[in-house]
Order: C-alpha cells, then structure tokens, then sequence
C-alpha cells in the first residue's frame, strides 16, 4: 500500500513539472477544460478507495483552487494550465485504484459539470468569462460572450462516416410515460459536441461515445449523430411545470398531457460554509413573465462579487451581457428564476447559482405557452420507474448529485418492489444501471 501511495505521489509530482513546463495555448473554448476538472474531480467525492488518499485529493482540490483564483482574477492561460493539472492528477488518483472501484463517469449524468453559477446567472464585471462548473463557489456568469470556435467547432471538412447508426434509427417504444428517442441527429452549422449535447439533453460524453469521435475533431455539417436521451416522467400534473433535478429536465403539462419536456441547467452542487447554489425542491407558481428582463443582482451574489474582488454590480439592464437572456418566469420561490440564457452550451449540467436555464430558443416557446399563476413544482428523483404498454420495464439511474438520497440502489429496489416486478426484471441490468448511472431510461425487463 506505501508503494503504491509513493507511486501515485512520484506520477502527481512528474505530471506536475510536466504541464508546468509545457507551454500553454489558449483552446478555442477553454470553457470545456474547467468542466472537465469539476467533474473529474467531483469523481473523488464518493465511497471509495479514492477517500484512502486524502493527500492526493488535497494536492488534486488545492490545484483547482489554484485554477480558480486564476480564473477569478482573468488570468485564464495561468487557469487553463491549473485546470489541465488537477485534471491529470485526479485521473492518476482514479487510474491508481482497484479494477472495478473507480466511479465510473456516466454518459449523461453528469457530463463535466457546468458551473457559471448565479442566483440568477452570475455575471461578472467586464472581464469575459467562460462558462463552465466548478466545485466549491459557482462562478460569476461572464459577461455574455459569443461562443468561440471550439476545438470540437464543425467546419466542411470530410470526416469519416460515424460508427454504424442503424440501431438508433428505429425506436418502438412506446409509453406515454417515456419521453425522449433513441435516434440521429443533423449537424448544422454553428454546431459544437457540448451545444448538441445541451440541446438534446444528453451529456458531450454521450455523443462522443455514441458515434466513436475524436473530442478535437470537426464536425461535418449534414453529418448524422446518433444519440438516446430516453427519459421516464418522474411526475404528472394536470396543466403546470416539473421540474426534477438529477435527470436536469423540465417537464410542461397542459390538459393532463405532457406538451414538451427540456433539458435544463441547475445550480451546482457543492456549497461552502457561506454560499449554497443548489437549486431548491418544492412547490411554486409563476408569478409574473418578463421579456427582455433585468437582472438585479441579488445580494448573496453582489456578496460574492466584493469576496472575489470584483466589481460590485446591483443590477444589468435588458441586452446581451444580461446573463438572464430574452425571457424569464418568476417563482414564488425566492431567488428562483426560470429564464433563458447567454450560454447555451451550460444547458443540461449544473451551472447556475440555483436558478433554471433553459435553451434560449426553447425558451422563446415555452414562455408563449406558459401563463401567470401556472403551478410548478421541483423534485429530486435519481431513480426513475416506468411499464411500458406492451408490459416492458424501464429504469432509469442518474447520479445523486445532490447528496439527498438514500442509495440508488436501495431506491431502485424498493420502486421494483412496490410495483410487485421483482420477479418481471433482470437483477443482473439493475445492478449494473446502478453502476453506470447513464441517466437514459433503458428496459430491464426479463
């Protein structure tokens, strides 16, 4: 065990000097790396082996403290080489563990976690910030900024056809409770991995995995994605909005039928002994629709702006650098905004400092349909059940992002046996939709 502890440190401290001497170019979008270094460290914070290794961990969190501060303060060459860092010295930490202990990172459960936390969105003074998550404080939402040429940007170059898609063309499942297909998607120009992703609400994981891409490649306009984003509606209302935190989606019932369901984006996880952005459970109603808002600024942010040294702004008038976008509903919850945004690309993650982004143009519809006084209620269901007409189960795991509940696993069971289906499913596929936490509604049935 000391061996291998030395070894891991040895590698920290090698992979340190390396990146250290390597010298930076600025991607495209570095928004993508501070994403990835959240995730992967977020990784770390479950039961496992990893926890044996505080040392580790402390060099990997102190590193992206490191990269914050950078972050925080503009120096973002100095911030995209602290976050490389603390992403390579946390994929030695998970590397270094027991076959079979690393969590496994899901599909479209938490695709690296995006942070440009608000109350609404954050929204920083002048300095253009990217987007991305984080795990201690969410960061101010930057002042908008049009999104860059990604390293993944599509462009008409020939790339090769993607991995066989036949299976995803076909979907006949059938459900009113199931929503979401398994099928292809278009590129089109101005396209990247992470906006197709936050439109289809699957994680760039997922599209990466599904179609066998190389991250840093371009995409072809016209080229066909295959994808699944099959989800289980965790809820039903006669007319009013649901909205459920892990599978980080906004269902919409108009006359006791589901009208349209969005991928949204949440607030983070993690809090700190003076802040707490995650996005609060209960019941609410619309109280008021606004076009062309401004953000005023609430004072928990304005708070985090002067901790951070920034300039302290009290509100920002209707525009592109309002990070609450064309369109907002006010709750009845208290700080609690559903509106829409200057980062697409944060859709379906955990990005905001508790209010609900949702794709602007998506946006634009919803707020068409939804009226004053529409009734709304946010749940938190990492586990999800449905039976299908023709009699097949559907199950569907997302991570506990939050902390709030009891065991997936102990959660699964206990939905299978109410339902009086222990003896209808393939124990075998439960465990291991427990393990994966896809965050897709697959059929589990015998």
């Amino acid at each position: 065990m000391m061996k291998r502890s030395v070894s891991v440190c040895a590698k920290l401290v090698a992979c340190s000097i390396a990146i250290a001497l390597i010298s930076f170019r600025p991607l495209p979008v570095w928004a993508d790396t501070r994403l990835d270094a959240v995730f992967e460290l977020s990784r770390l914070d479950q039961p496992s082996p990893a926890r044996h290794r505080p040392d580790e961990i402390k060099s990997a969190e102190a590193t992206l403290a490191i990269a914050e501060h950078y972050f925080q303060t503009g120096a973002v060459d100095q911030a995209e080489r602290f976050y490389l860092l603390a992403i390579q010295k946390t994929r030695i930490i998970l590397a270094s563990l027991p076959a079979g202990t690393a969590d496994p990172a899901s599909d479209s459960e938490a695709p690296p976690a995006d942070a440009a936390a608000e109350t609404p969105d954050i929204q920083p003074p002048a300095a253009v910030i990217p987007d991305d998550p984080q795990q201690a404080a969410p960061e101010p939402e930057p002042a908008a900024e049009t999104p860059q040429a990604p390293a993944e940007l599509m462009r008409e170059s020939d790339m090769p056809v993607p991995q066989p898609e036949a299976e995803y063309l076909s979907d006949e499942v059938t459900s009113e409770r199931l929503v979401g297909a398994a099928s292809t998607y278009s590129v089109v120009r101005g396209d990247t991995i992470r906006l197709i992703a936050a439109k289809l609400g699957v994680s760039r994981q997922h599209i990466i995995r599904q179609n066998s891409l190389d991250e840093k490649a371009y995409l072809k306009i016209g080229r066909k994605l295959a994808y699944n984003n099959r989800k289980i509606v965790p809820q039903w209302m006669r007319n009013g909005i649901v909205v459920n935190i892990p599978d980080r989606t906004l269902y919409y019932f108009k006359q006791g039928k589901l009208a349209v369901s969005l991928p949204v984006a949440l607030g983070v996880p993690l809090k700190s002994d003076k802040y707490d952005w995650k996005t609060p459970t209960g019941k609410f109603r619309i109280t008021a629709k606004m076009k062309d808002p401004t953000w005023h600024v609430p004072p928990s942010i304005q708070s985090e702006m002067e901790e951070h040294g920034k300039e302290i702004i009290t509100s920002i008038a209707p525009g592109p650098t309002n990070p609450l976008g064309k369109y907002a509903f006010k709750t009845s919850i208290s700080g609690i905004l559903i509106h829409s945004t200057t980062k697409p690309w944060s859709i379906y993650s955990f990005a905001s400092h508790g209010c609900i982004r949702v794709y602007p143009q998506q946006m634009e519809e919803l707020f068409k349909e939804v009226t004053v006084n529409t009734p709304g209620e946010i749940i938190y269901k990492p586990v999800k059940l449905a039976i299908t007409e023709q009699g097949r189960v559907f199950l569907e795991v997302h991570r506990d992002v939050y902390g709030l509940s009891s065991g997936l696993a102990l959660e699964a069971r206990r939905l299978i046996e109410k339902r009086k289906l222990a003896g209808q499913v393939d124990w075998s596929k439960v465990e291991s939709m427990v393990q994966r936490k896809s965050g897709i509604a697959e059929d589990i049935s015998l």
